[in-house]
Parts: structure tokens; sequence; C-alpha cells
């Protein structure tokens, strides 16, 4: 009985303080307590039919409670969800959202203030066969990291300590009708021709009822992997508190979600994952009648010092549009083009030259700290900024990859 009613009581008192702070002008959403497709206020998948259950005042502080990538329990003490085998990794990522702002509507351009991001206790890392370079370091390392409100280590990657960099990978608003359909139509005919695409997927779908097996528009929810017009999936390192993104937006009251938060991240995320956590973030929001011009994409700014490394030292590497006779790089494997396997140069190929880059740092951090290639691989993926040199050299535009040194705790 003691118990019942202490449990009543922490209800209680969570609803009333929930009421208290919307009384004053803030909104808290998300249970991370509970997996994404219990919670009302989780999705994992972008259509204009999904609806927002929260509505907010522009001005007013939005607080979202986002979960980690893969949405497990990163308790250290809690047992490891087992997962079937899901080659289109249909969990990935859970979202803190839709938010209806008032008074928004279509044609507006949503403003979306960062105030805070408060990290969660632990994260992961791991290889994945995303990565940019995942054909040629082979084998599997997963990473848990002890978050610090400055720092974060592992016992898993002795002698690295990377610095508080938080944010938020995903940054959304909703679809409306008419770009959904353009964007399903142009990812479906990318995906026929073989392109790289994760198409619409109902398995572990959120909501199941719009986008699950079974669901009203099964076929048709977009995944949240990559980005689009319509923000998404960034993984802009930058998008920390004190920065502010531009969105537009489709439907009245927009639709904004937030997830995927970052304990730190590389530019590039090359391996496929960052610092992976969960994270309270907390923002506020404005409605732009004549915004910037977002056709081509999302705009951010914040102050410059965001766009500096986390370090007083760094070491780079380069890397150029070159290649060995009778390779084809995997991202060039759908066009089946022989031209590309028989040369040796490719021009003004600014991928290739990133993996060249990226092979090159890889191998320095391996050969002088001793890691790993697979280690190595990770920590390029949390820490290494791969930079474009330049564009216009023809053939061969450059891409440096730029290691942060105070990263050595040596």
């Amino acid at each position: 009985m003691i118990s019942l009613r202490f449990s009543l009581t922490l209800l209680l008192s969570i609803v009333f303080f929930q009421h208290y702070l919307h009384a004053q002008g803030v909104t808290e959403i998300g249970d991370i307590s509970v997996p994404c497709k219990e919670d009302p206020d989780c999705i994992n998948r972008l259509h204009p039919g999904i609806p927002m259950l929260t509505k907010v005042n522009p001005g007013d502080t939005i607080i979202f409670n986002c979960r980690n990538a893969a949405d497990i329990n990163l308790d250290p003490e809690a047992s490891k969800i087992e997962r079937e085998d899901d080659p289109q990794i249909g969990w990935i990522h859970p979202l803190t959202g839709p938010v209806h702002i008032i008074g928004a509507v279509a044609g507006d351009v949503l403003k979306v203030n960062i105030l805070d991001i408060e990290p969660g206790q632990w994260a992961w890392t791991s290889t994945s066969t995303s990565g940019i370079v995942s054909d040629k370091i082979e084998g599997f390392l997963y990473i848990k990291w002890k978050l610090g409100t400055e720092y974060a280590t592992s016992e898993d990657l002795p002698g690295i300590k990377l610095p508080n960099r938080s944010f938020p990978g995903v940054i959304s608003v909703l679809p409306g009708a008419e770009q959904h359909a353009v964007m399903l139509e142009r990812e479906k005919e990318l995906y026929e021709a073989g392109g790289a695409v994760l198409p619409p997927h109902a398995k572990h779908a959120v909501p199941e009822e719009i986008c699950g097996e079974g669901g009203t528009y099964a076929d048709e929810c977009l995944r949240t992997i990559p980005p689009r017009e319509h923000g998404g999936n960034l993984d802009i390192r930058y998008l920390q508190a004190g920065s502010s993104i531009y969105l537009p937006c489709y439907l009245n009251g927009c639709g904004l979600s937030i997830g995927d938060t970052h304990y730190i991240q590389g530019d590039g995320e090359v391996s496929g994952t960052a610092v992976e956590m969960d994270a309270r973030v907390t923002v506020t929001t404005e409605i732009l009648k004549n915004g910037p011009d977002l056709s081509r994409g999302p705009h951010y700014e914040g102050p410059a010092q965001l766009l500096d490394i986390p370090s007083e030292r760094f070491y780079a590497t380069t890397g150029f549009p070159i290649k060995e006779e009778d390779f084809v790089p995997a991202n060039l494997e759908y066009l089946a083009s022989e031209k590309i396997r028989n040369l040796s140069n490719l021009s003004e190929d600014i991928s290739l030259a990133a993996r060249n880059a990226l092979l090159a740092m890889i191998e320095y951090i391996s050969t002088t700290y001793g890691y790993t290639k697979l280690q190595a691989y990770v920590i390029t993926s949390v820490a290494v900024d791969l930079r474009i040199g330049q564009l216009v050299d023809k053939p061969n535009v450059g891409v440096t990859a730029i290691l942060p040194l105070d990263i050595f705790e040596d």
C-alpha cells in the first residue's frame, strides 16, 4: 500500500509539475523511460498524416527529452535489448515530437533557437556498414562512453578524453503532401537504379497506426535516416547551444521534431555513428513570414566559436580523387561504369578525396598512438573533421582530415 501511495503521489506530482511548466510558458515532451513505440511523443518516420499532439506558442520554451539513435536503454545495469535481425534498421531514428507551433502556416519559415543541451550519463559509438570506408576497415567495434558535463571517457577506448560539444543530429519539420510525394518518388527512382537508399519500411515504424505494418500509410512513410529539404538527419556538429536553424513550414503548425542527440562528433560522422546519447534539448521558436529561401535546404547561424575544433593543436592529412585501377568506390557502383573501373584518377570526385584523407588519418592514428585500425576509425568518427580544401583545381579537388590533438590524454 505504501508503494502504491508513493507511486500515485509521484504521478500526481509529475502531472502537476507539467501543468505548472506549461503555465509558465514551458512545455516538456517525451518520456525516454519507455521505448519509442510506447511514447505518444515519439516518431521514427515522416509523413504529412502524422498528428501533432502538442501545441506550443512561438516564443515559449520547449524541452525535448530525446533518445539515442538506436532507442536502447543506456543504463549499464539494464539488460541489453535483443532485436530480431532487421537489415533496414527500422527503429532508427526515434524523434521526440512532432510539435504544432501555434500560428505557423504552410509557407512560413520556422526559426528554432537551441538554448541548452543536457547530456545523459552514458553513450555509445560503433562502426557500421554505412561508414564511408567500412569496405576497407574490417570488423565491428562497439564503444560505451561515460559522460560528464565537460568530458566523455571510455574503458573500451583508453587514453581518449572527448570534450562536450553536444548537439541534436536531427531537427526536422513534417513534409507536406506535395513535398512528400516528390521526395518519395525521387528516392524510389534512385533505389530502383541501385543507389544507396532506405525505402519506406513498416517494421518497427512509429506511429504504428500510420506507418507500421498494417498502418494507413505503411508503404509511404519516409525514413528519418537521410536529411532533406525539411531538415532531418543533418548531423551538423555546429548546431550546438547558441545556434539557430531555419526550417520551412510545409504544414500548418510545422511539426517540429528533434532527436539523434550527440555528445560530440567529427565532421563526417565517418564510421556511421557519433557519441550517441540521450539528452534534454531546450529550444524556443520564431515564425518568419518573409524568411530566407530554403528550397535547397535549411540555413543555420550562430557564434563563430562553434566552428572551431575543440583543441589547441591539430594534425591533418589530405586526400585527392585518386584510386587503384580496377577499383570502383562503393558509392559509384550503382552507375555500372567501366570507365570508372579502369581509371586511376577521377575528376572532381569529392567523396573519393574524402575517403583518401580519412584512410590516411586512420593509418596515422594507428601508427602514431598504437590503436587498432577499428579503434582509429571510431576516433575519426567522433573527433576528426573532414573539410573541403578546394573545389576548383581540376581534376584533383581536395579534402583535409583534421585531428584535434588535445583528445589524447597522454
